[in-house]
């Protein structure tokens, strides 16, 4: 029988209590620390004074590095760990980190079934980005979240494939996307079974083409008779962002 481990997720900035004391309350078995990707000499001594008083405490303390002022970057780093802990209970505290790591770890919420929560602490320090942002733990909040509707499995491949097949000498066309969803096994095609070219492109523009690009993920031009298709920046930032489902 599997066990249900209570994990956590907390980008970590300039807070202190505002991660250890929900860990001590809900009595978690692991917490990933998103730690901003920057020299070790820049980060605050009492990081490891958290990570030690976590451990001491008899949680399992994993460390992830990001850009935690890059909203996709966290977003993408969350969905990962929320879908590698798909069978426990997975909390996100958007509190203890940036605004733009709050940003990112709300929509990976919104996106997956993790919980999103807001520590309320006793009080604030003087602003100082070399000290703690804040002291004490007050209380915590579950924040309302709306669900979204994240790329599919096909959709993130097919981006994936654009993304690495795409160079300045060669842009991919409609055909070649179908070409890989044959040769990979993608639901659109595997599962329907088209019986000609004109079936393939159907499936193609129903499952793939027009959901990216009503999405702006992606940009599809005429050349002659063929289609090139290609990945544009709000495309590479949800291929970012969703690249653990292929």
């Amino acid at each position: 029988m599997n066990t249900i481990d209570e994990v956590h997720i907390a980008p970590l900035g300039y807070e202190y209590d505002r991660v250890l004391g929900p860990a001590r309350r809900y009595d978690i078995d692991v917490v990933y620390l998103l730690e901003h990707d920057e020299p070790v000499a820049a980060k605050p001594d009492y990081h490891e004074e958290l990570k030690e008083a976590l451990t001491d405490g008899g949680v399992e303390t994993r460390s992830r590095t990001v850009d935690l002022m890059d909203v996709y970057d966290v977003l993408g780093e969350v969905t990962t760990l929320v879908s590698a802990h798909a069978d426990d209970i997975v909390r996100v505290n958007v509190s203890s980190g940036s605004k733009l790591s709050a940003v990112g770890a709300t929509i990976a919420c919104m996106a997956t079934e993790a919980t999103a929560y807001y520590v309320y602490p006793e009080g604030y320090a003087h602003a100082d980005r070399a000290d703690r942002q804040s002291y004490g733990y007050v209380d915590d909040e579950v924040l309302p979240t709306y669900p979204i509707e994240s790329p599919t499995t096909d959709q993130v491949a097919a981006m994936d494939f654009l993304d690495s097949e795409t160079t300045e000498m060669y842009t991919p066309k409609k055909k070649d996307i179908i070409e890989y969803a044959e040769k990979h096994g993608l639901s659109f095609i595997a599962e329907n079974q088209p019986a000609n070219d004109k079936a393939k492109f159907a499936l193609l523009n129903a499952n793939i083409v027009d959901p990216l690009e009503g999405n702006g993920y992606i940009e599809v031009n005429s050349v002659g008779r063929q289609k090139q298709v290609t990945l544009t920046e709000t495309g590479r930032n949800a291929l970012h962002a969703f690249r653990h489902k292929v």
